[in-house]
């Protein structure tokens, strides 16, 4: 169970920096606030979110295997 808890953490831990780095990015690309599209910066985002999950499932390189 403990694996389990530390794949949760570092995989969410990535999966938050990538939703985050997504977000900065599509935001800056806007010239003034205005014109931005929340929505999609939101959708894109949290899709970004969900394949880092999912890309974590491949394995973790900041978690380091037990033998």
């Amino acid at each position: 169970m403990t694996n389990w808890k530390c794949w949760l953490k570092a995989a969410g831990i990535r999966a938050l920096k990538t939703v985050a780095q997504t977000g900065v990015s599509l935001v800056s690309v806007g010239s003034v606030m205005s014109d931005i599209d929340w929505v999609v910066v939101g959708s894109a985002s949290l899709l970004a979110g969900i394949l880092s999950l999912l890309t974590s499932i491949a394995g973790l390189p900041e978690l380091k295997e037990e033998r």
